[in-house]
């Protein structure tokens, strides 16, 4: 779609080398709502102090509703001189998913990228561990890769860059300090993964990659600290990836959200913005993570029992108000899970989490503590099979906890969507147990990281852009998004819902930025992690698991003697999963001569074709069992030669 508000081309000159140097912005529209007086002197962004005035608008006595406003004209902030090519964007995963996010920002051969997380599998991917991006596309343009942003140290935005970052030349790397704690903490475990060219970013870092790219950095609210929405100067304009985001004026360990900033951000014109969906289907505000505290800290006060805590093991600010209500009540804390033990020291390494050490407690001298003093925090709220601690101790498998009656148990998470279940079984065993459960639906225990409705359109009526982007969720999420960018004025033909690898293009056509969704669409097809091996299970691959998990499988044993070409005695056959074969004699007999016969059909051909025997045993005694059973066993014929 054309813009109706026309670039301009502009020879400015930026640079980046420096924190202390700001680029010279165009004047804000001092007409607008957002602006309640045009200040005497004006400084460049950033560079505000005590003893300057500055144009940033001011909100602190401001109400949400005052922040509405009409829309902004869109005005590029910086532009190339000479001619100017396309600028493309196209997301690698997140579009249809909640996880496995990466998006690529592209112009002119070069090429910058936005996070590099992984994907949990589906409940039907047997065996697989999680699912990378699929980055083919980056392969031959290694060259064109100027640098790696990543917004915040979730798995779903750091999962795979132990698996990537080798592949496509190990560009450099921007991230904050709790997140940079979190991914080489993670990548020591990876010795395929090389040494990470990190730096260190917070929101006063100005960098420049490449000829077309100057980036910012917007501190943002979320569940873990360390957040980061990302301003990308282009020569067609400005792009603004918020990260996973959420408005909160109360955070814990944390700076509240700067409306400021982001007002000033939008002010100087906001080509495309690509804008977190995952609550979009949320109505209202998002709470406080201030507010969940407190009402933890009723919980503490009337509880003499042991208190068992199930969260996420990166709710980090959740975390910290656990330690401060264990501290005020004379609890010592015991953590369990590697995941969350991991987390917990990088954070306190770097000063997110603050509590005396002595607070923790080692899992050896855990019985030695009474149950009034003690509060065990662990992860396993979702239900999650294998080594989480909720499973493990509801299935008499750790070795030191197990519940009983004066335990409660809070489930401080929501559930994710398809883990209803698992969920509910879980606490049906903890119950049968003696322990009392608590959950989020009971009472205030959990506040999401992502922003609701009313948040993200306060997002949208702050950056005011000309083009608007959902991403980070499943469809009809972004498709809820997009009802909302519609509410607040944007049109609806610049609005793009994208799926995975779909790509937006912009040019500028006769002076006008012209933005697309094309139809070109690049291989995201999912790679998945399965233990060491990376990319090398198909989907005819999870298809055979699906098959022997469902149906079973036969194996068909025959063998031939080479110099009659005939079968000698009877095939063998071995059953797994499908029948017990002492109780089903008949179909095992039958099964068994219609291998044999197959094989004595191709007796007089010289030389006997194996392949084709294989074949037709395959297909001939899988629709016999079906036949008889109604099921689908994998056949896997054998044939040895003596």
């Amino acid at each position: 779609m054309i813009s109706k508000y026309k670039s301009t081309t502009s020879t400015d000159s930026r640079s980046f080398s420096n924190k202390d140097s700001r680029p010279a912005t165009r004047r804000p529209n001092y007409n607008s709502p957002l602006s309640a007086s045009r200040p005497r002197t004006v400084v460049r962004p950033g560079l505000s102090s005590p003893a300057v005035k500055t144009n940033r608008p001011q909100f602190q006595n401001t109400t949400r509703a005052t922040l509405r406003g009409p829309r902004l004209p869109f005005r590029p902030v910086f532009a190339a001189s000479g001619a100017l090519g396309s600028l493309r964007i196209m997301a690698l995963g997140g579009l249809e998913e909640v996880g496995r996010n990466m998006m690529l920002i592209e112009y002119n051969k070069e090429i910058i990228i936005v996070d590099m997380g992984l994907q949990f599998p589906e409940e039907d991917m047997l065996g697989i561990d999680y699912i990378i991006p699929n980055i083919s596309y980056l392969e031959d343009k290694k060259d064109w890769i100027k640098g790696v942003v990543i917004t915040h140290g979730h798995y779903d935005h750091i999962g795979g860059i132990p698996h990537i970052m080798g592949r496509i030349g190990n560009p450099p790397m921007f991230m904050g300090k709790m997140t940079a704690g979190l991914v080489r903490k993670r990548n020591v475990e990876f010795y395929s993964c090389p040494n990470l060219n990190i730096k260190e970013i917070d929101e006063t870092t100005k960098v420049k990659l490449g000829q077309n790219f100057n980036l910012e950095f917007l501190r943002v609210n979320h569940s873990i600290p360390d957040c980061f929405a990302v301003i990308i100067d282009t020569p067609l304009g400005r792009v603004v990836h918020t990260g996973d985001f959420k408005i909160d004026f109360t955070p814990v360990n944390d700076k509240p959200a700067d409306l400021n900033r982001i007002a000033q951000i939008g002010a100087g014109g906001v080509l495309f913005l690509l804008s977190d969906s995952t609550d979009a289907t949320h109505a209202g505000y998002q709470i406080s993570e201030s507010a969940i505290g407190d009402e933890m800290g009723k919980l503490f006060e009337k509880i003499t029992g042991r208190i068992i805590i199930g969260t996420f093991a990166s709710q980090l600010s959740r975390v910290q108000k656990i330690f401060d209500h264990a501290t005020k009540y004379g609890r010592r804390v015991l953590l369990q899970g590697r995941s969350m033990n991991d987390n917990v020291e990088v954070a306190h390494q770097i000063s997110y989490l603050k509590f005396n050490p002595r607070l923790l407690v080692d899992e050896r001298d855990v019985n030695k503590i009474p149950d009034s003093q003690l509060v065990i925090i662990g992860t396993g709220a979702q239900g999650e099979k294998g080594g989480a601690f909720l499973n493990k101790v509801v299935n008499g498998e750790h070795r030191l906890i197990h519940f009983k009656a004066g335990d409660t148990v809070i489930f401080s998470s929501s559930i994710i969507p398809g883990n209803e279940r698992s969920v509910q079984t879980l606490m049906d065993k903890i119950v049968r147990q003696g322990a009392k459960v608590i959950n989020y639906r009971m009472m205030d225990i959990h506040a999401g990281g992502h922003a609701k409705q009313e948040d993200l359109k306060l997002m949208m009526r702050l950056l005011k852009p000309e083009f608007f982007m959902p991403i980070e969720a499943n469809h009809y999420m972004l498709r809820a998004h997009a009802d909302l960018a519609e509410q607040v004025g944007i049109a609806r033909d610049k609005i793009f819902i994208a799926d995975n690898g779909q790509v937006v293009e912009f040019k500028k056509v006769n002076n006008q930025v012209v933005g697309a969704l094309t139809k070109e669409k690049i291989n995201t097809d999912y790679v998945m992690v399965d233990g060491l091996g990376v990319g090398d299970v198909s989907n005819v691959v999870l298809k055979d698991r699906q098959m022997m998990a469902e149906d079973g499988m036969i194996v068909v044993i025959a063998t031939i003697d080479v110099k009659t070409n005939d079968i000698i005695g009877n095939p063998d056959l071995i059953s797994r999963g499908f029948v017990y074969m002492k109780e089903n004699k008949d179909l095992i007999e039958k099964t068994r001569m219609i291998a044999k016969k197959i094989v004595k059909d191709q007796a007089g051909s010289l030389p006997i074709d194996e392949d084709f025997i294989k074949n037709k045993i395959r297909v001939d005694v899988g629709q016999f069992l079906f036949s008889q059973t109604k099921r689908r066993p994998m056949v896997l014929p054998v044939v040895i030669k003596v």
